[in-house]
């Protein structure tokens, strides 16, 4: 029998179906960046919580600061100081800011700002305490210096909060932060006319030194419940229920460590964590995907803020940084030392020539020795506010007219007062230039914060923070000299 013949058109038909159908393609996954999420997950209760507390290094620093225009003038009659040995103290202070505010922001950048602030913190109490128990004048100034190395790893704070912090709401929340320098700068001078004429000097710089020990047990505590919910408690803490220990583990709500930190070195776990803890506290939502970011192998190095990419911008920024902190530091300096001696349209000069008339060579001290009266902490005080006069203007400028603009308007007024400075005038004529001075030079500060904050990518902003704080502090080491000298 005949073998019985296929259909080959059936079997063409198969294959052109076959061939036709598409195989099925695996999904591309979905991924996003930290400055993706940070944007999508919004302002809330997290930046809320972050600004007061973050903020609160900022009235430690003031304080701590802001003792060189109260505590000059009882020194210089304690051990009979001359005008150049009471700016040396000053210069001193600056120049430990200077040399560690680089040396922080490149450990901050390897290793993350939260240990860096935690030892910032312990540093500057640790030797404002010993400070007050200074034997001589040689001793304080190198326990000043020593406060200064400390303080300067504050800026940390200030780049953690701007990390956090979505674009659009920069420009309202960091210029607010300017109240809580004006908190501590306000809170020294008031416990300055109160501490020093009753109990000393001494005691003034101990109590200074609290809030440093108190941000310092706060940051180790959140650290340490942290560590506990990290791990399977044991001990007595196994008795309390998680749910307890969960409401006060503020360290990943409040003290988080940077997320773009933690996935510029590759941990991007933490960062996620990070991030949704954020989004639940913010009642929003995390994107959906993976969080990605190329790991960088060259993060934080001096030579990159000198790339031919940012070295015009390095270098403006550095010379505005100096110009501002010669005004701001100057104006207080230059504030104290009117105050001090009375130098309101040469009424000094003419005084010591009454004064001086029949007077030995020999009795006459090389030093000038007259303390703060009431009236003068009064001024202090009043014209310290006015760094917060301008926060209305200031911010809306900053944000509808930009960085560049805003901070050229600020300063071209911040020279034309200086020059108003010098126009004889009463003593109510002088409280408002330094007024008007002081809150000139604090928009300065606003703005340029801000700008430097942003200008620079995540793997060398706080380095570049650290350089801008550090150079910048030659104008503040200058400033004593011109001042009071």
């Amino acid at each position: 029998m005949a073998a019985k013949r296929t259909e080959p058109v059936t079997i063409i038909s198969l294959r052109e179906l076959n061939l036709g159908t598409p195989e099925p393609q695996p999904k591309e996954s979905k991924t996003f960046t930290v400055e993706d999420a940070v944007e999508t997950i919004g302002s809330g209760c997290f930046h809320v919580a972050l600004f007061l507390i973050v903020g609160s290094t900022g009235v430690a620093e003031a304080m701590e600061i802001m003792l060189i225009a109260v505590v000059p003038p009882v020194i210089r009659c304690e051990w009979q100081l001359e005008n150049w040995q009471v700016a040396l103290v000053t210069t001193m202070v600056f120049f430990g800011y200077m040399v560690f505010s680089i040396l922080f922001g490149l450990l901050a950048d390897r290793y993350g700002r939260w240990k860096i602030l935690l030892i910032s913190f312990l540093w500057g109490a640790h030797f404002s305490l010993l400070t007050s128990f200074s034997p001589s004048y040689i001793w304080f100034v190198f326990l000043r210096t020593m406060v200064g190395c400390g303080v300067s790893g504050h800026a940390q704070g200030l780049i953690r909060k701007t990390e956090f912090l979505p674009t659009k709401y920069r420009g309202y929340m960091l210029p607010l932060s300017q109240v809580f320098w004006l908190a501590g700068s306000l809170l020294v001078i008031g416990l300055a006319s109160v501490v020093i004429p009753t109990i000393g000097w001494r005691w003034l710089i101990r109590i200074t030194s609290i809030p440093g020990v108190v941000l310092t047990v706060a940051f180790m505590v959140t650290k340490l419940m942290g560590s506990l919910l990290a791990s399977p408690p044991a001990g007595p803490v196994a008795l309390l229920p998680h749910r307890y220990l969960s409401h006060v583990h503020l360290s990943p709500y409040f003290i988080p460590e940077s997320a773009r930190f933690n996935v510029s070195t590759g941990n991007t776990q933490a960062a996620l964590v990070t991030l949704e803890r954020i989004a639940k506290m913010n009642r929003s939502v995390l994107l959906e995907g993976k969080l990605v970011e190329p790991i960088l192998e060259k993060r934080g190095r001096f030579t990159d803020l000198l790339d031919a990419k940012y070295l015009w911008t390095t270098l403006q920024i550095w010379v505005v940084w100096l110009g501002i902190y010669f005004a701001y530091y100057g104006v207080i300096l230059a504030s104290a030392e009117l105050l001090e001696r009375d130098l309101v349209c040469g009424s000094r000069l003419e005084l010591e020539v009454v004064v001086t008339v029949g007077v030995s060579e020999e009795s006459q001290s090389p030093c000038h020795c007259q303390v703060f009266a009431p009236s003068d902490y009064q001024t202090m005080i009043i014209s310290t506010i006015g760094e917060i006069a301008l926060n209305p203007l200031n911010i809306p400028g900053i944000n509808f007219l930009g960085r560049q603009l805003s901070l050229s308007i600020t300063m071209g007024c911040t020279a034309l007062f200086f020059l108003l400075l010098n126009i004889c005038t009463s003593s109510a004529g002088l409280i408002g230039f330094l007024f008007m001075l002081r809150a000139l030079v604090a928009s300065n500060f606003n703005t340029i914060y801000i700008y430097t904050a942003e200008v620079y990518p995540t793997t060398m902003r706080a380095l570049g923070m650290g350089t801008s704080g550090s150079l910048c502090r030659i104008g503040a080491m200058v400033a004593p000299f011109i001042s009071q000298v």
